[in-house]
C-alpha cells in the first residue's frame, strides 16, 4: 500500500501505539497456536518464529496506524473545508444563561 504524498507532511505514530501492541500480541499468540498444534512446548519452542510473528504484527500495527492517522487527517481537512465555504449552516445560536434555560425552582412541601 503506498500512501499519497500529502501523508508525508504527517507526524509519525508513536513505536509504541495500540495498533502495533495488539497485533504484535495476536502474533506471539499466532506463533504459540502453531506450537499447540504442532505438539511442541508452547513456550520454550520456537523462539525464533515468536519473535518473527511480534516483529510482523508490529509492522502491521505500526502502518495500519499509521494509515488510520492519514484517514482521520483527510476527513478532518475535507470537514474544515466544507465548513469553511458553506458558513451558512454552520451560524452561531445565541447564548442563554443557565437561568434562562431552566424553570424557576418552587419547593413543594
Amino acid at each position: 500500500m503506498k500512501f499519497p504524498d500529502e501523508a508525508k507532511n504527517l507526524p509519525p505514530p508513536g513505536i509504541i501505539n495500540r495498533s502495533s501492541v495488539w497485533l504484535g500480541f495476536v502474533g506471539w499468540c499466532t506463533a504459540m497456536l502453531h506450537n499447540a498444534v504442532n505438539r511442541r512446548p508452547a513456550f520454550k519452542s520456537g523462539l525464533h518464529r515468536q519473535a518473527l510473528a511480534v516483529s510482523i504484527g508490529w509492522f502491521f500495527g505500526y502502518y495500519l496506524t499509521k494509515y488510520e492517522n492519514y484517514t482521520y487527517a483527510r476527513l478532518d481537512r475535507d470537514m474544515d473545508e466544507y465548513v469553511r465555504l458553506h458558513p451558512e449552516h454552520f451560524t452561531d445560536k445565541e447564548k442563554k444563561t443557565f437561568a434562562e434555560i431552566v424553570e424557576p425552582f418552587t419547593p413543594i412541601r
